[in-house]
């Protein structure tokens, strides 16, 4: 499981499971109801996306979003930039 600090992190993981299930930003989009622009933007991590489409295009890509307490004991904030 991949840990998401930023938006750029998230677009990367999204980005990287499209292309495993062989789709391009414009099939992704269809699935989602959003312009291939949009996925574009979502996996560069330019895109205020609503949490609406986000959780479309996890379901379009089988995947899931896992939230869970932050790891204090550590020092996981040093890539977060929000």
């Amino acid at each position: 499981m991949q840990k998401v600090t930023s938006p750029k992190v998230l677009g990367q993981i999204l980005k990287s499971t499209r292309n495993q299930k062989g789709l391009n930003q414009h099939q992704a989009g269809k699935l989602v109801g959003i312009t291939q622009a949009m996925i574009s933007r979502i996996e560069t991590g330019e895109s205020n996306v609503r949490i609406d489409t986000l959780f479309r295009l996890l379901a379009a890509l089988e995947m899931e979003m896992v939230v869970e307490p932050r790891d204090t004991s550590s020092r996981l904030d040093e890539g977060d930039n929000w």
